[in-house]
């Protein structure tokens, strides 16, 4: 059997004056090397998509996290400058595809920016700059530091007693690098909240009604995945579920693949 395939949404970015497509390394790394997956990098268009074209395609979703936040539109609220920066070619892209994913039971994996998408995605909404919110913490990077720095494991969370992460991971205390400056204020109706941090704040969900693996995490396992446990856990848990899902869906003919 051939590797099975993710698709994973790209942000919109600018370098050089000219306009790219992009997804950071770290994601496609972990998907090949934790997950043993191939990925797809799904261009972000505003309009023109046939999402049930994508995914007839691929095996998973694994949405990933961004600088860019979701613009609050999408979950009935006003925009203000420091909501941004947003990327809403990013936003029509993944949403589409988070509850197609859903629909058709392909495994889906969603992390940071990708799991207030998830939220949103389902009629949840989000709080910008919970720092400010008494009694919760500063959950933002720390400054002056570099990247291992930035994304260091220095958080505890709490998994949910009998939650899908639970069965991956195990319940109880863990140790994560969740950096956000957003986070889930109304929990989606099919959303059950897996993990929380100290303050409160949600930091994993998963789909309540879902037919296969479908998790959010708002910490960073793909940064860390080839030393930490939990996050190594998270991804080879999803890399069996799309395997378990490519196995089981019809072969493709040489007459469907020339069409």
């Amino acid at each position: 059997m051939t590797k099975p395939i993710v698709a994973i949404p790209a942000d919109i970015r600018s370098f050089d004056g000219a306009t790219w497509h992009a997804v950071q390394h770290q994601y496609l790394s972990a998907a090949l090397n934790a997950a043993g997956v191939m990925a797809f990098v799904i261009p972000a268009f505003e309009a023109g998509y046939d999402t049930d074209a994508i995914l007839d395609r691929v095996d998973g979703l694994l949405v990933s996290g961004s600088a860019s936040n979701v613009h609050p539109s999408l979950y009935g609220a006003e925009a203000n400058d420091k909501d941004g920066p947003f990327d809403p070619a990013r936003d029509a892209t993944s949403l589409p595809l988070i509850r197609r994913a859903i629909d058709r039971a392909i495994p889906l994996l969603a992390i940071c920016r990708g799991i207030q998408e998830l939220n949103v995605a389902l009629g949840g909404s989000l709080a910008s700059e919970i720092h400010e919110q008494p009694g919760i913490w500063d959950h933002r990077r720390p400054e002056g530091v570099d990247r291992d720095g930035m994304y260091a494991i220095r958080q505890t969370v709490h998994v949910k007693e009998g939650s899908c992460i639970a069965g991956i991971i195990g319940p109880g205390d863990i140790r994560v690098n969740s950096l956000h400056r957003q986070a889930i204020a109304r929990t989606a109706p099919r959303l059950q909240v897996e993990a929380t941090a100290e303050d409160g704040t949600v930091e994993a969900v998963s789909v309540i009604d879902a037919k296969a693996f479908a998790v959010g995490v708002q910490w960073h396992p793909e940064y860390w995945v080839e030393t930490d446990k939990t996050s190594n856990g998270l991804f080879a848990a999803f890399g069996d579920a799309v395997r378990s899902y490519a196995a089981a869906k019809p072969p493709v003919t040489a007459a469907q693949a020339i069409a």
